[in-house]
C-alpha cells in the first residue's frame, strides 16, 4: 500500500524558513503526481503546491508563489516543500498528498488526491 510520512514541521518567527519533506513508499516519486496541501482550524484543505513528472511541471498557490519551492528526490523516494519568508498566514497543518489524475480534476481539489500522509504542524508567530 502507498505510505506518506511528512516530517520537518515546527515553530519559527515570521520572515523564517523551513523545509517540509515526505518520504514516499509504495509510489513513484519520479514518475507520479504529488502534492503539498494545507489546513489551518476552522478552513478547508487548501492547495500549496504540486508535481507532475510526465512531463515536469509544478503549480503553486498564489499565496505562496516566490515564497515555496516544491521539488523531489527520486533516488530518496521522498517530495520537499521548501518555505521561506513564512508569515503567520502559512500557519497550518501540511499535507503530502499522491495518486491525483492530473488529466481529469484540478490539483487544487483535495477530493481527487486518494492518497495522503498524516501531516507536520507548521506555525508561524508575528
Amino acid at each position: 500500500q502507498v505510505q506518506l510520512m511528512e516530517s520537518g514541521g515546527g515553530s519559527v518567527q515570521a520572515g523564517g524558513s523551513l523545509k517540509l519533506s515526505c518520504a514516499a513508499s509504495g509510489y513513484s516519486v519520479s514518475s507520479g503526481f504529488m502534492g503539498w496541501f494545507r489546513q489551518a482550524p476552522g478552513k478547508e484543505r487548501e492547495g500549496v503546491a504540486a508535481i507532475y513528472s510526465s512531463p515536469v511541471y509544478t503549480f503553486y498557490a498564489d499565496s505562496v508563489k516566490g515564497r515555496f519551492t516544491i521539488s523531489r528526490d527520486n533516488a530518496k523516494s521522498t517530495l520537499y516543500l521548501q518555505m521561506n519568508s513564512l508569515k503567520p498566514e502559512d500557519t497550518a497543518m501540511y499535507y503530502c498528498a499522491a495518486g491525483a489524475d492530473y488529466y481529469r480534476n484540478p490539483w487544487t481539489r483535495s477530493s481527487g488526491w486518494p492518497c495522503w500522509g498524516q501531516g507536520t504542524q507548521v506555525t508561524v508567530s508575528s
